[in-house]
C-alpha cells in the first residue's frame, strides 16, 4: 500500500536552509553597506568596478571594459565622463587602434581605490561577522571559485547586469540616454 503524499500545509520548509534565501540576505546586507561605503564614487557600484579594473594594471579599451563589466556602452561613456571629471581615471589613445581609448587609473584614482577597499573590507567584516576569521577566508575562496566558474559558463551581458543592479535598488550611473527606437 502506498502512502498519499503529504499536503503542502504539512510539509516542513526550512527557509534558512534555502540557498536563494541565504544568497538574497547576504547580497542585501552587502549591497546596503557597500552602497554607503562607495557613495562618493561617481556611478556607485559601477564606478567602483570601473576604477578597480583601471587600477588592476591591464590596459583595457572603453568597449572591452563595458563588455567585461556588463555595462551598456552608452552608460559606460557617461560613467567614464564622470570618473574622469572626478580625476580618478583618464582615457588615453590605444596605440593599436587610434579610434579606441584605454582606461587608465590616475594616482588619485589609486589612492581613492585604497580608501574604498578599506571601507569595503569593513563592510565584509560586518556581513561575515558570524564566521570565525579562518572560515571567512574559506568562504571567500569558495564563493570566488563558484562565481568565476559561473561567469565563464554564462558571462553577464549588458541587459542581465543592469537588471541585476536595478533589482537590488542600487542607483545606476548618474546619466543615461534613451535609445532611439
Amino acid at each position: 500500500m502506498t502512502q498519499a503524499p503529504e499536503s503542502p500545509a504539512h510539509t516542513h520548509v526550512d527557509l534558512q536552509s534555502d540557498l536563494g534565501w541565504a544568497l538574497g540576505v547576504l547580497l542585501r546586507g552587502y549591497a546596503k553597506g557597500a552602497q554607503s561605503a562607495i557613495a562618493d564614487v561617481p556611478g556607485g557600484p559601477r564606478g567602483y568596478q570601473v576604477l578597480t579594473s583601471a587600477v588592476d594594471g591591464t590596459p583595457c579599451t572603453q568597449l572591452a571594459l563595458a563588455n567585461k563589466l556588463g555595462i551598456d556602452r552608452t552608460v559606460m561613456t557617461y560613467l567614464l565622463d564622470d570618473l574622469e571629471k572626478a580625476g580618478v581615471i583618464e582615457r588615453q589613445p590605444d596605440p593599436a587602434d587610434r579610434r579606441a581609448r584605454r582606461i587608465i587609473a590616475t594616482e588619485a584614482g589609486r589612492a581613492t581605490l585604497c580608501q574604498l577597499q578599506r571601507k569595503l573590507r569593513h563592510v565584509e567584516e560586518m556581513v561575515l561577522g558570524a564566521l570565525p576569521e579562518e572560515q571567512r577566508a574559506v568562504f571567500r575562496s569558495l564563493l570566488r571559485t563558484v562565481a568565476v566558474s559561473l561567469d565563464e559558463r554564462d558571462p553577464l551581458d549588458n541587459d542581465n547586469a543592469c537588471t541585476a543592479i536595478e533589482a537590488l535598488g542600487v542607483e545606476p550611473a548618474t546619466r543615461t540616454r534613451r535609445r532611439r527606437p
